[in-house]
């Protein structure tokens, strides 16, 4: 995730679009960010050691315990979208014989290193030290892994994360997932850093994490009220940035997220709608759940749709991919290594369809939707494989309007602003059919 107005200013610099409204959060994450990408590049003077990793399950408190600093391809990736970088990175993959149909992700990243493996904000990313690869439902992270061992020639420790196909974690799966932390990462974090394990070290991030952790969930919850202070899913790209990534375990990440549920609930207090890169929402028309990663090389064009319409994400799925902290779960710094394994064990990506039908069934009722949306990514077969299920199934549950838009994750070619402002305005069009239905059928009962 990044900061909305360095994105945004960097893809737009001709236009005369309306300055985006910053709050005080949104300063305090850019300030956060910049100094993590200066951290990174200074590695290789300071001689901290880098450890790429992965969003979701990601063990960004045992890294930090160990005084390593984690960089994430996956954020690169999303932010050298928002930069309208990306495509320049993933042309340069292709022309490395990568087929169109590889994970764009993995494509831009591939395509940064060739370029020089400079990051969207400007600073140099040195290689890793160590690739730590925490399997979480994404086949295609094993396959880009084994891309930068090839590349880089550096040591890979794996955790492999059972996957939840009957919706539950077994203590079986928890054992498992322990044993490979101890007999696995924690090892090849020692050998890297020359220090041994604190297991106080980690509680006590562990415990930053889930104080951390109440206000993202006040955040995310506060949309259940009418009309909603924040939109789930745009907006919430912002609001996860810090806790899906470097930042979970930290005081500066404790003190974002402060931060950002006072001035949340100080907009529900004044039933004021979400701000948007436009300005706030001036009327909430419509309540929606959507299901899929966002587009990010037209990320504003793309919330624009919505917010013209006056549509609002009240709660959506990619919001989860870092962690169900909304169904419960928090880190708990009195089972630290079992408190981890729960936390890899429960993302969004490691449920089963039913699952997930049942997550967006819950946030359709909690949340009192008026629709659910599916944004199907061309290259992300972990989102996109059994959508149209979900849609299916989802109509049938809830009685209500599902849509589906296609784009992609940071190709430019797979976004086609005309056909889903088409989409949309059909999709918003049904639903306003199905309240009158349901208006006609209230005043017709006896």
């Amino acid at each position: 995730m990044t900061d909305p107005q360095a994105s945004i200013a960097h893809s737009t610099p001709t236009d005369a679009r309306p300055a985006v409204q910053k709050d005080e959060s949104m300063v305090r994450q850019k300030e956060m960010l910049a100094a993590h990408f200066a951290r990174l590049a200074a590695a290789p003077v300071s001689g901290e050691k880098v450890v790429y990793t992965f969003v979701p399950g990601n063990l960004t408190e045992l890294l930090l315990s160990f005084g390593v600093v984690p960089n994430l391809p996956e954020i690169n990736a999303l932010q050298s979208g928002m930069r309208r970088l990306s495509g320049d990175f993933i042309a340069e993959a292709e022309k490395a014989g990568h087929s169109e149909d590889v994970c764009t992700y993995v494509k831009c990243d591939l395509g940064m290193m060739r370029k020089g493996n400079v990051g969207p904000t400007g600073n140099p990313i040195p290689p890793p030290d160590l690739l730590l690869l925490s399997y979480t439902g994404c086949f295609t992270f094993l396959k880009w892994f084994e891309l930068l061992r090839e590349e880089y020639g550096c040591p890979v420790a794996m955790l492999h994360v059972p996957y939840q196909s009957d919706g539950v974690i077994t203590s079986d799966m928890r054992a498992y997932v322990v044993r490979q932390l101890k007999e696995q990462v924690i090892p090849a974090l020692e050998r890297l850093t020359g220090r041994p394990y604190d297991e106080d070290a980690l509680a006590h991030r562990l415990a930053l994490s889930a104080a951390a952790e109440e206000d993202l969930v006040a955040v995310l919850e506060s949309a259940r009220s009418r009309p909603s202070p924040i939109d789930a899913y745009f907006g919430g790209v912002y609001y996860l940035g810090p806790i899906f990534s470097a930042f979970r375990g930290t005081e500066d990440g404790l003190a974002y997220y402060r931060c950002l549920r006072s001035e949340v609930e100080a907009r529900a207090a004044r039933r004021e709608g979400p701000i948007t890169p436009e300005g706030a929402v001036a009327k909430e028309r419509y309540r929606l759940i959507v299901e899929g990663p966002p587009n990010w090389t037209s990320f504003r064009e793309f919330w624009k749709m919505f917010s013209d319409e006056g549509a609002v994400v009240v709660a959506s799925t990619y919001s989860k991919v870092g962690g169900l902290y909304d169904t419960g779960f928090r880190h708990d710094p009195g089972r630290p290594l079992e408190s981890l394994a729960d936390y890899c064990l429960g993302c969004y990506t490691n449920l089963s369809l039913p699952a997930r039908i049942g997550l967006l069934e819950r946030y359709v009722r909690d949340y009192g939707a008026d629709g659910f949306l599916i944004n199907s990514v061309k290259s992300c077969n972990s989102f996109s494989a059994g959508q149209l299920l979900i849609l299916r199934e989802l109509e049938r549950r809830t009685g209500l309007a599902g849509g589906f838009i296609e784009s992609d994750l940071v190709d430019p070619r797979y976004f086609s602003a005309a056909n889903i402002k088409n989409r949309l305005e059909s999709y918003f069009q049904m639903v306003d059919q199905k309240r009158r239905h349901g208006a006609s059928r209230e005043e017709a009962r006896p």
